[in-house]
């Protein structure tokens, strides 16, 4: 993966996983995009897939592969129906779980909406070399999850540490 100036923001694809979700209807995918671009990072991709485990899985498969993404931010397919299938889908791509995400979202989403956050399977992992971020389809869990958690850790500011810091190592990890 080509290196980066470490002033310069991340490259990040965007992914909403819906069956009727289009460009113009998608707020939880507008606000990550607003999110890429007030932070200063770069949108490499936004795209609105349907809710297919194996149409999911390739999406993600690909960005992580093409080289020139540093973030995955995906919003819909993680609740508990049977057309929520993000988790499955991208549990083969896992490298590395990132618990802590999961745990600190519903933490922090419990303070908003109470008991219901047990139904959110909310995650973070590392596929490969990419940070990947499987969030809710609703606009309220995606705004908490950017400002409390994402455009934190995707800071090289945040003190004291953050998940743009790391980046480099994981990329030269030799294990």
């Amino acid at each position: 993966m080509e290196q980066k100036d470490p002033e310069v923001g991340l490259r990040i694809s965007v992914i909403t996983v819906s069956d009727t979700r289009t460009l113009e209807t998608d707020k939880s995918g507008q606000i990550l995009v607003e999110f890429v671009h007030r932070d200063g990072h770069q949108l490499v991709q936004r795209v609105i897939i349907k809710d297919d485990l194996l149409t999911i899985r390739d999406a993600v498969a690909q960005s992580c592969a093409a080289g020139d993404v540093d973030a995955v931010l995906l919003t819909g397919g993680t609740g508990i129906t049977e057309r929520d299938v993000t988790p499955e889908a991208i549990a083969p791509l896992v490298t590395k779980h990132i618990a802590g995400f999961g745990e600190l979202f519903r933490m922090l989403s419990y303070a908003d909406i109470g008991a219901a956050t047990i139904q959110s399977r909310a995650f973070a992992a590392l596929c490969g070399q990419v940070l990947v971020f499987a969030l809710p389809g609703s606009t309220g869990a995606v705004q908490l999850a950017v400002d409390k958690i994402i455009a934190p850790q995707l800071d090289r500011a945040t003190k004291p540490c953050n998940f743009a810091q790391l980046l480099p190592r994981i990329r030269h990890d030799p294990s």
